[in-house]
């Protein structure tokens, strides 16, 4: 019998990258600048979700009514705000080296981030990632984010690879989520402020600290030719 080789698709931020906060201060400029009051931490529990589920977190936890309009205005200044930090942004401990590590074994890999490619372009070049060389879905190319499985989907399809055959690596619960109505085993994370046990929970089988663990114990999820 043929062995299944294992593929891994990988969030970008808070699992390769390391931008959650800086997401999460963009986002609190872009809602202060429509005069809409939210606390950073609630901010911050709503990183990798979709726009949509995002606007309906607004409409609950403010009682603001969330027009399509209001949201492309925030969606745009998160944006603007965004490409002012990007320049602090750096790769997580052991993220180059993790992905490095699985070209040179031949095991595939794909990034499938919920930020369009205006916010995604900076850290992907923080990783030396070639979008015309290496698989990466983003927020742009599917119909629904995270925790849809779309983007994880969409990113298997690239790479030539059955859903089923591939562990999802993420570090929220929108991505643990969406492996598992993806049909993907997944990885957790904790390098974007989740805990353990919420990422287990969700759904995942394995937690590392950050891409350098996950890369130190990879032989103990099939990561290997």
């Amino acid at each position: 019998m043929d062995r299944i080789n294992t593929a891994f698709l990988f969030d970008l931020d808070g699992t390769l990258i390391d931008s959650v906060y800086q997401h999460v201060l963009a986002w609190q400029e872009a809602l202060d600048h429509e005069g809409i009051e939210l606390s950073v931490w609630r901010i911050h529990r709503k990183i990798g979700m979709s726009g949509g589920l995002f606007a309906n977190m607004l409409l609950r936890e403010t009682g603001l009514a969330i027009s399509p309009e209001l949201l492309e205005r925030l969606r745009r200044r998160h944006a603007e705000a965004f490409r002012g930090l990007a320049g602090r942004v750096r790769p997580l401990p052991g993220a180059q080296e993790l992905l490095s590590h699985l070209t040179a074994a031949g095991i595939p890999w794909a990034i499938a981030t919920s930020g369009r490619i205006e916010t995604a372009r900076s850290g992907l070049e923080a990783l030396g990632v070639d979008p015309d060389q290496v698989p990466v879905v983003t927020r742009d190319q599917v119909k629904y984010a995270k925790p849809d499985p779309d983007l994880f989907l969409a990113a298997a399809e690239r790479l030539g690879v059955a859903i089923e055959t591939a562990i999802v690596v993420g570090d929220s619960v929108w991505d643990i989520l969406a492996a598992r109505r993806a049909r993907a085993l997944s990885i957790g994370l904790l390098s974007g402020g989740y805990g353990q046990d919420e990422l287990e929970r969700a759904g995942a089988f394995r937690v590392y600290e950050d891409p350098a663990s996950l890369l130190e114990h990879l032989d103990e999820v099939g990561g290997r030719r």
